[in-house]
């Protein structure tokens, strides 16, 4: 069974059993989370299209660690100027676990 779920305003599709890594959550790792916003789900044979969200469907998940992403370098430099500026950023992202996909 796949599912396309809204998380964090941005759509993920899941399969259970999958690790996925999605923006930075409250959740502690070990916890288990609930995301309610399912907006598709596909079994062997049947296709559920929510409108906008399927009704009592919802995935369940672990989290397994809070991470950072590679560091992304920005660059800014004005010619003939003397102007330039270099920093680096890390986005914050939580690896969770897909552990059971529900449906009502």
């Amino acid at each position: 069974m796949h599912a396309v779920v809204e998380i964090a305003g941005k759509q993920v599709r899941l399969t259970s059993k999958d690790r996925v890594n999605v923006p930075l959550l409250k959740a502690k790792p070990g916890s288990k989370v609930t995301f309610d916003r399912v907006l598709l789900l596909h079994d062997k044979d049947s296709v559920t299209v929510g409108t906008p969200v399927v009704k009592g469907a919802s995935v369940e998940a672990k989290v397994v660690a809070d991470r950072k992403a590679e560091k992304v370098i920005v660059f800014k430099k004005k010619r003939r100027k003397g102007y330039k500026v270099r920093r680096g950023h890390r986005q914050q992202y939580t690896e969770i676990e897909i552990t059971n996909i529900l449906k009502k």
